[in-house]
């Protein structure tokens, strides 16, 4: 008897899947609804073209989230997600340029932002493990 079952379906990775994309979903929406805020931050912090760059990104990390969450394209879906994360994290959560609860609020984010860019690779390799399995 042969496990037709890919590994992207089994109730690990669906349970996986729909808890890594409600967090995604919940910081895609937080962006949208704070854009202006971001924008700002994005402007303070150096990043060329704000008013473009963020809701780009924030776009970027929604679209990522639904073809991981719904498992279509995941690789380029997990693609988008690492860039989203190694183009956002250094430059809006610099905690070592700040001092006090910023400091402390953003090495918190920045290490949120790490782990969830080290998901974004598991979900690439898993990505790519499935499609050699085919």
């Amino acid at each position: 008897m042969t496990d037709t079952t890919t590994s992207n379906s089994t109730p690990p990775s669906l349970l996986g899947r729909l808890l890594y994309s409600g967090v995604l979903t919940i910081m895609a929406v937080d962006g949208f609804r704070n854009n202006d805020k971001r924008v700002d931050i994005a402007r303070e912090s150096g990043v060329p073209m704000p008013n473009v760059m963020v809701p780009f990104a924030t776009g970027l990390l929604l679209v990522a989230n639904l073809g991981i969450l719904l498992w279509k394209y995941p690789r380029a879906s997990a693609g988008a997600l690492i860039v989203f994360f190694l183009g956002t994290t250094p430059f809006i959560h610099n905690f070592w340029t700040m001092e006090g609860k910023e400091r402390q609020a953003n090495k918190i984010n920045f290490q949120k932002n790490v782990a969830l860019l080290g998901g974004a690779l598991l979900i690439l390799n898993e990505a790519a493990t499935d499609d050699d399995q085919s």
